[in-house]
C-alpha cells in the first residue's frame, strides 16, 4: 500500500516537472526553434488543429522560422493564427512561405521574461508541494485505519518528503538552464 502512494507520488510529481518544462518552450528566448509555434491551433475547415499539422515549420536561421502550409488556403488561416498567439510577432508572407522573424531581445524583456520562467517555477513547486500534502494524508488515513504502524507512516513521510526534495531541485535546474538560455545574447 505504502510503495503504491509512493510510485503514484513520484509519478505525479514527475509530471508536474515535465509539465512546467513543456509550459517553458513557450517562452521565446531571442533563438528560432520549431517547438516556439507547436502549442499554436489553426482554424482547419472549422476545427482548430496545431499548426504542424497543416504545415511544415523550419528554422530557416537563427533568428527566423519559415512556415509552409500544404495547402494554398491555409496561408491566410496560419497568419490569423499566428497574430491570434501570444507570441507578439507578425508574420512576412511571400506566396505560400509565411516568414516569422524573431527580433533580438532588449536587456529588459529578458528580465521580464526570467520574471516568469521564475514564477512558473513557484507555481510548479506549490503543485509538487500539493501532491505532498496529499500523500501525506493518504499515509495518516492508513495510519489511522491501523493497517500501517507509526514506524512505517514516519518512514513513508521521510521518503514522500525525498521525492519532494528531489522535484523541487529538478525544477530549480529548469529555471536556472532556462534564464541562462534567456541571458545569452
Amino acid at each position: 500500500m505504502l510503495n503504491e502512494i509512493k510510485n503514484d507520488t513520484k509519478a505525479r510529481m514527475a509530471k508536474s516537472v515535465e509539465a512546467f518544462r513543456h509550459d517553458l518552450v513557450k517562452i521565446r528566448t531571442g533563438r528560432a526553434t520549431t517547438t516556439l509555434v507547436d502549442h499554436i491551433k489553426v482554424n482547419y475547415y472549422g476545427s482548430d488543429v496545431p499548426l504542424s499539422q497543416v504545415a511544415s515549420v523550419a528554422v530557416s536561421d537563427a533568428r527566423s522560422l519559415t512556415i509552409t502550409p500544404w495547402e494554398k488556403p491555409m496561408v491566410g488561416a496560419v497568419e490569423k493564427a499566428i497574430l491570434a498567439s501570444d507570441l507578439g510577432l507578425t508574420p512576412n508572407t511571400a506566396g505560400m512561405v509565411i516568414r516569422l522573424n524573431l527580433p533580438p531581445l532588449t536587456e529588459e524583456r529578458r528580465k521580464d521574461l526570467a520574471k516568469v520562467v521564475h514564477s512558473g517555477g513557484e507555481d510548479a513547486k506549490v503543485a509538487i508541494r500539493n501532491i505532498r500534502r496529499d500523500a501525506n494524508h493518504q499515509v495518516k488515513e492508513l495510519l489511522k485505519e491501523k493497517q500501517i504502524t507509526e514506524d512505517d507512516a514516519a518512514r513513508a513521510e521521510q521518503d514522500i518528503q525525498k521525492l519532494t526534495d528531489e522535484a523541487i531541485k529538478n525544477v530549480d535546474e529548469v529555471v536556472r538552464a532556462k534564464e541562462q538560455e534567456l541571458m545569452a545574447v
